[in-house]
């Protein structure tokens, strides 16, 4: 089996780069559907999370309320300057050895699996064992894309084909650039990187890349 790690900014595009994969036979885990499922109630996740932030990130139905633990993670304008580290310093562990445990089952069922791990923050994180991400991947793939086009993609997509206002616009784009701040600049991973997939403009050109990157990934797993 052949552990690749699929990583990339916000706006990136990975999660496309993702379905791609998916659709040639890798078998996708995605971070953050792992990380949801986590944060849900009853899980251990969600515990920790509620004691360390407080109940005001518990909403009407019991739920996380997502919007204010986000705003409490990465709003800077506060005493606290954004909990960020704190909030991935609970989620991150339980992540990673979800993974791991996924990742053991589909090797016992199909040793030659290419499994596609799709994580924003392979780089960013500390947790998940002595070796890190060394020792969790096989191959790294960065999908990368510039920084105004991962912006105008952010803005898009919470915009929903609404029309947006300028200041709404404005802050989107602000709230864009905080979150890119908080990751490593591209450049610094791509040297890490075993494929670099460039992703600034239309799909084909991702599809073309990944078509060509395919056969060698499947090739390494068997």
């Amino acid at each position: 089996m052949l552990r690749v790690g699929l990583t990339g900014g916000l706006g990136s595009g990975k999660s496309t780069a993702a379905e791609l994969f998916r659709a040639h036979g890798a078998v996708v885990l995605s971070s953050d559907e792992i990380g949801r499922a986590l944060m849900e109630p009853g899980e251990q996740v969600f515990a920790e999370i509620v004691e360390h932030f407080g109940p005001e990130v518990v909403g009407a139905d019991g739920r996380l309320d997502r919007a204010a633990l986000a705003r409490m993670a990465f709003d800077r304008s506060g005493a606290g300057g954004g909990r960020v580290a704190e909030l991935n310093a609970i989620v991150h562990p339980a992540v990673i050895a979800r993974q791991e445990e996924l990742c053991a089952e589909i090797a016992a069922r199909e040793p030659d699996a290419v499994v596609v791990v799709e994580s924003a923050l392979i780089f960013e994180t500390q947790h998940g064992g002595g070796g890190g991400w060394r020792s969790r991947f096989d191959r790294v793939v960065l999908v990368t894309a510039p920084e105004e086009v991962r912006i105008a993609r952010f803005v898009a997509r919470v915009a929903g084909g609404r029309v947006l206002t300028a200041e709404e616009r404005e802050a989107l784009e602000a709230e864009a650039r905080r979150r890119i701040a908080e990751q490593i600049p591209d450049d610094q991973k791509s040297g890490q990187c075993d494929f670099v997939l460039v992703n600034g403009g239309a799909r084909q050109e991702l599809e073309w890349q990944v078509d060509q990157l395919w056969p060698i990934l499947k090739a390494a797993a068997g």
